[in-house]
């Protein structure tokens, strides 16, 4: 029995399919990206074990978004697995070939990927609001504000691949700062001669800041110079790290997703609702009977309004028998169905108080739901 090919032997075998169009295809007035960044596939092999299904797995249905793409040699890769869409994104002034590349490619390989110009810095808005995998490699030290991005990513990507230059020695290898979490800022033209560099965290940095922004570290490594002898501008001192990690931000990706009446998340675990809110979900095989669950917390401020709240649900249109809540707390709405059929299912709630604008709070607010643990919201 032949074994399937690892997704470093696609990875190397891709990148020959890229160098031979690239050779016979010179740019106009431009260089391609001169740096094998398929090289990156080799660390996410060890990461999943050369297993091209859990990469996969971890691409999903969703879109991918590949942030600072250079010539996008990652996403059209990704692309040749079966990726369900693509957003690359980067920003021409700083890009090696003012994006040039990437436009050239998708034509010769009649690709669909899209292709976005953003700067990051200046407003990091993604063309897109959730997807499954997000790839940011060799981009974090080019970044001024890069817990902004990350904390950006994470409320739209479930999943990050990573890699950046870390730094235990500052230059001259006199002060050792591997333990701390401590960043260097690298002068104008001291690292590379490129002045679009700027921050080169220690790992232990690195590892807070990731946590701090909303992502949870499930592998990392590093490549390179030996860690504990790395600094932020040598070529000797190289030290890149790689990792994936998984948002604690972005909506759940297989229980619900949410329609209108929701307000931003709020201390990474829980969302108020409007008056009237609703919610998708998808039911992959029919319910007969069917029973709605949903979780919430009934805030003591609502009933210091309204003594009694009656909370009512409509599934795809059809009314469920409301339920009257009385007391503060975490409370469960449950309403049967006498059968479901596969498919997306749309639930509207309504609840008939809430507590109204005022002090400078313009939001009408409902309930509190949380989205930390089990799906607040479910159909079984």
């Amino acid at each position: 029995m032949s074994r399937k090919p690892t997704l470093r032997a696609l990875g190397n075998q891709y990148h020959e399919r890229l160098r031979s169009l690239k050779d016979a295809n010179p740019l106009t007035g431009a260089m391609w990206y001169p740096w094998a960044s398929l090289g990156a596939i080799d660390t996410l092999d060890g990461f999943l074990g050369g297993d091209v299904e859990k990469l996969r797995s971890l691409m999903g249905s969703s879109p991918v978004l590949d942030v600072g793409c250079g010539d996008g040699d990652v996403a059209f890769f990704l692309e040749s697995l079966g990726a369900s869409r693509i957003d690359c994104i980067d920003h021409a002034p700083t890009n090696y070939n003012a994006m040039l590349g990437v436009r050239k490619m998708k034509q010769l390989l009649g690709s669909g990927i899209g292709i976005h110009a953003v700067d990051l810095d200046q407003r990091p808005s993604l063309p897109g609001s959730t997807y499954g995998l997000a790839l940011l490699l060799g981009v974090l030290y080019h970044l001024k504000n890069p817990f902004l991005v990350l904390e950006t990513l994470a409320r739209n990507s479930r999943h990050l691949f990573l890699s950046t230059r870390v730094a235990s020695l500052a230059p001259g290898g006199k002060l050792d700062f591997g333990a701390f979490p401590l960043a260097y800022l690298v002068d104008d033209n001291e690292l590379n001669q490129d002045n679009t560099n700027f921050w080169v965290f220690s790992e232990t940095a690195l590892k807070r800041l990731l946590r701090r922004a909303g992502w949870d570290v499930r592998s990392y490594g590093t490549v390179g110079a030996k860690a504990s002898r790395s600094d932020p501008v040598t070529p000797e001192g190289d030290t890149r790290a790689y990792l994936l990690a998984d948002s604690r931000l972005v909506q759940p990706a297989a229980a619900f997703s949410l329609g209108r009446g929701w307000y931003d998340l709020e201390y990474e675990s829980w969302r108020w609702t409007a008056r009237r809110f609703s919610a998708v979900l998808n039911v992959t095989t029919r319910l007969a009977p069917a029973t709605l669950l949903f979780r919430f917390h009934l805030p003591k401020e609502v009933l210091e309004q309204h003594p009694a709240l009656a909370l009512s649900a409509a599934l795809n249109g059809t009314p469920l028998a409301p339920s009257v809540f009385s007391t503060a707390g975490e409370h469960e709405y449950s309403a049967a169905v006498p059968s479901l059929e596969a498919g997306q299912v749309k639930v509207e709630f309504e609840v008939d108080g809430a507590i109204r604008p005022g002090g400078g709070d313009e939001r009408e607010l409902g309930v509190l739901v949380s989205f930390a643990g089990a799906s607040a919201i479910s159909l079984s």
